[in-house]
């Protein structure tokens, strides 16, 4: 319990200069308040998380472009990244791959031809019949002989078209 009565209310009463039961040192002039975030080394801030590898990949490699540089670097590097960028590369969108082990996430180096002028995710993801490709095609392409869709199924990672 606190002087005034108060049982645990982490708050000591500040006490005057001089008079009032104190020694008149500076420490006794000093409020001590509970910290918000408890002791130091408790409070740990909620991480980052990385949602979409492949949107984040996209996403560098169409600002390199809108920016005009040669080469991009993409991190971290997945199993589906690499086989997107060689479906981009199998239709000449993008240049050489070349791939970096840092016996951690990796990285991809990918060469730029200039091509691109838009790319992204479609997220979240949904199923398409294979009746309803065509149809989703004209929707989202800009006109039919223009662009591509890649589409993640059983069988692979494969264009529209295939």
């Amino acid at each position: 319990e606190d002087p005034d009565g108060d049982p645990g209310s982490g708050v000591e009463p500040a006490t005057g200069p001089k008079g009032r039961g104190s020694s008149g040192s500076a420490q006794d002039a000093l409020v001590h308040l509970p910290l918000p975030f408890g002791p130091v080394g408790q409070y740990h801030p909620e991480a980052m998380v990385r949602i979409s590898v492949l949107r984040d990949c996209l996403n560098g490699i169409c600002n390199a472009e809108k920016r005009g540089k040669r080469q991009v670097q993409v991190r971290p590097n997945s199993k589906v990244v690499i086989k997107f960028l060689q479906v981009m590369q199998k239709h000449g969108y993008i240049g050489d791959l070349e791939i970096i082990d840092d016996h951690r996430a990796g990285k991809v180096v990918v060469d730029l031809v200039g091509r691109i002028n838009k790319c992204g995710v479609i997220s979240p993801r949904f199923d398409v019949c294979l009746g309803d490709i065509e149809q989703l095609a004209s929707n989202i392409l800009p006109s039919r002989q223009f662009g591509h869709l890649v589409f993640t199924t059983p069988y692979g990672i494969m264009d529209h078209e295939e």
